[in-house]
C-alpha cells in the first residue's frame, strides 16, 4: 500500500506493536499500511460517512485483510470501546471537530496509548485544548506535501508540566529537527502573507476595527519573525 507523505508520516508516528483505531478513515489506507507493514497486528477503521467506509471495506477486502482489520460505523469515537486499540489516529480532520471528539467520549479518547492528530485548522486551538486537559504533547512533525503544510502531534495522555507561551501555542513547542527547514520555509510564508493584508489594511479607511486588525497583524508578524529566529538560533542550518 503506496500512502501519501503525510498518511505515511502519520503512520510511522505509530508505535510498533500496538492495536490502531482510525478515526476518520477515509478509504482505509493508513490501517491496510499499519498491517500489511508490520507495525500494528490488528485495526479499527471508522468513520461517520457510509460511503467513504464503504470504499474502505473494499479495500481492506482486496488486501484481504478482513480477520485484522473491522470496520465501524461511528461518530468519531462514538463506537470505539475504551482498551479496544492503542493508537488513536485523527487526520484530515479540522481542529473545531476533533476538539468535539475527544471532549465528547474524553474516557474512551483518555484510554489510548498515545494519539496522532493532524488537525487541518485550528491548529492554536487544539494544542491549547490537549495541555489544558491533561494531554503532552510530546512532538510534531511537520511537513510539505503537495504544496500544503501539515503538523502532525504525537501525543500522550498526561499532565503536561511545562509553560507554554502564545507563541509555542501558535507554532508548536517541539518541532522534529529534521523537519525545521520545511518549518522554516513554512515561518516564511506566513509572514509574506501577514505583510500582504497588512499592506491592503493601511490602504482601506480608517476605523477602529480597521485599527484593531493592523495592530493584530503586527503583533502577528512580531511572534512569527520571534518564532523564525529561535529555528535559526537552534543550530539546524549549520
Amino acid at each position: 500500500m503506496k500512502l501519501s507523505k503525510r498518511l505515511e508520516t502519520v503512520a510511522s508516528m505509530v508505535t510498533k506493536g500496538n492495536r490502531a483505531a482510525d478515526v476518520g478513515c477515509d478509504h482505509g489506507f493508513v490501517p491496510i499500511f499499519l498491517v500489511e507493514s508490520g507495525i500494528s497486528p490488528l485495526a479499527v477503521a471508522a468513520d461517520v460517512r457510509p460511503g467513504p467506509l464503504s470504499r474502505a471495506k473494499e479495500h481492506i477486502k482486496e488486501h484481504r485483510l478482513e480477520e485484522k482489520i473491522q470496520t465501524r460505523l461511528s461518530d468519531g469515537l462514538a463506537n470505539i470501546k475504551p482498551g479496544e486499540a492503542d493508537s488513536l489516529i485523527m487526520s484530515g480532520i479540522g481542529g473545531i471537530l476533533m476538539m468535539r471528539l475527544l471532549q465528547d467520549e474524553e474516557h474512551t479518547a483518555k484510554s489510548f496509548k498515545e494519539l496522532i492528530l493532524s488537525p487541518q485548522s485550528e491548529l492554536f486551538d487544539v494544542r491549547r485544548y490537549l495541555v489544558s486537559n491533561g494531554y503532552l504533547i510530546e512532538y510534531e512533525h511537520m511537513l510539505c506535501d503537495e504544496g500544503k503544510y501539515y503538523f502532525i502531534f504525537h501525543v500522550l495522555v498526561k499532565k503536561d508540566e511545562r509553560e507554554w507561551s502564545e507563541e509555542e501555542y501558535r507554532y508548536g513547542k517541539d518541532i522534529c529537527k529534521d523537519d525545521m527547514k520545511t518549518f522554516l520555509a513554512y515561518l516564511e510564508k506566513e509572514e509574506r502573507q501577514y505583510e500582504q493584508i497588512l499592506e491592503k489594511m493601511k490602504q482601506a479607511p480608517e476605523n477602529d476595527r480597521a485599527a484593531q486588525r493592523i495592530a493584530q497583524l503586527h503583533q502577528d508578524i512580531t511572534c512569527l519573525k520571534k518564532r523564525r529566529q529561535l529555528v535559526y538560533d537552534c543550530g539546524c542550518f549549520a
